[in-house]
């Protein structure tokens, strides 16, 4: 019988904290799509402050917040954005800006590090001598950090390096910052530096800083006028949006200073579980720790998984021999020694029956 859960699946399990919830029960709202809901226009000020942008549009998730973005500045069908192969927008987004927007993806390599080596981003940049042919490239997209290469930072150097070169092109720079404020902490370097060169960013508020709902897309004032537009087009306007947005503003003030902890923790869980014979774990740099189940264990991440789970432990199967595991603010010291643990049993448990 499990007496213990932690929920090391994703930074977005996290549960509101009671400061969440007194702000979201006393929160002044109006309608945000008749007019505007003052607790949502405090947030949007304050994320677009954040970031050094002009305005900023709270949506109800990170993939419509990316898929507003990307259809804002391509904003003519058949326009083509250029993104990383191994890109949250590009894997995990339903494929929503071309089947919703006529927007074409053209992949470049992801490098272990999450960056795109720039003589191949621009190699894929379309000749507009060919557009009888070819589609227009109108947009480069980033992602900071990035999730799938075991949540690496991109300096603010590399960023403004691509961002010149989108400049060279006449293209804009789209920032998928899901994780921003963990890069930010991980890199020692203020959030708006890290942005900088960026034309627009998507900040999730429902990740590392462990508010319930949303993320609030930032840029000029005319992006974000033409972007609440497209929110409604997408069923993203909300009426007293003030009671989902309170709690947002709790998360800024409370959490965003948790998160060089969450990274200390990952890296603490990181360590043990490199001491484990069978199992390796990628370098670590915030709060995703990537584990690569060795040959030699005869076991399948499936059977870790299940293993873990008995013992209350949750975690994300990647594939046959990979899992992932995410840190954030509700999870303890203690639950990563004990995670430690039942990793340890896990393991031990499959040398036994392997005979090792």
């Amino acid at each position: 019988m499990v007496t213990r859960t932690v929920d090391l699946r994703s930074d977005t399990v996290t549960k509101p904290t009671e400061a969440m919830r007194a702000a979201m029960a006393t929160a002044e709202v109006e309608d945000d799509v008749l007019d505007f809901d003052p607790t949502a226009v405090r947030l949007e000020a304050e994320i677009a402050k954040r970031m050094g942008k002009e305005a900023g549009l709270f949506v109800p998730s990170g993939t419509m917040g990316n898929l507003i973005s990307v259809l804002t500045h391509c904003d003519v069908r058949g326009s083509e954005v250029i993104l990383g192969d191994n890109c949250h927008i590009f894997i995990y987004e339903n494929g929503g800006i071309s089947t919703i927007g006529g927007v074409h993806p053209r992949t470049v390599k992801n490098n272990s590090d999450g960056t795109m080596d720039l003589d191949l981003i621009e190699a894929a940049i379309r000749d507009p001598r060919g557009e009888i042919v070819y589609p227009t490239t109108k947009l480069i997209c980033l992602e900071n950090t990035h999730a799938n290469s075991g949540g690496k930072c991109l300096t603010a150097e590399y960023t403004d390096q691509v961002g010149e070169l989108a400049k060279k092109h006449d293209l804009k720079l789209h920032i998928d910052g899901a994780r921003i404020f963990n890069a930010s902490v991980a890199l020692g370097v203020p959030v708006d530096r890290l942005v900088q060169a960026a034309d627009s960013v998507s900040v999730c508020l429902s990740k590392g800083i462990g508010a319930p709902i949303g993320s609030v897309i930032v840029g000029s004032k005319s992006f974000i006028a033409k972007a609440r537009r497209l929110r409604k087009t997408l069923g993203g306007g909300m009426r007293q949006v003030g009671v989902i947005t309170a709690a947002a503003l709790v998360a800024l003030q409370e959490n965003v200073g948790k998160l060089e902890s969450d990274h200390k923790k990952a890296r603490l869980l990181a360590d043990g579980l490199n001491q484990m014979k069978g199992l390796r774990v990628d370098p670590v740099e915030t709060n995703i720790v990537y584990i690569e189940i060795e040959e030699g264990l005869h076991m399948s991440a499936a059977k870790i998984v299940k293993n873990l789970e008995e013992r209350g432990i949750l975690v994300m199967e990647i594939s046959s021999s990979r899992i992932r595991v995410v840190l954030h603010h509700q999870i303890s010291a203690s639950d990563v020694q004990y995670a430690l643990s039942c990793f340890q049993n896990a393991v031990k448990g499959g040398q036994t029956e392997n005979g090792n």
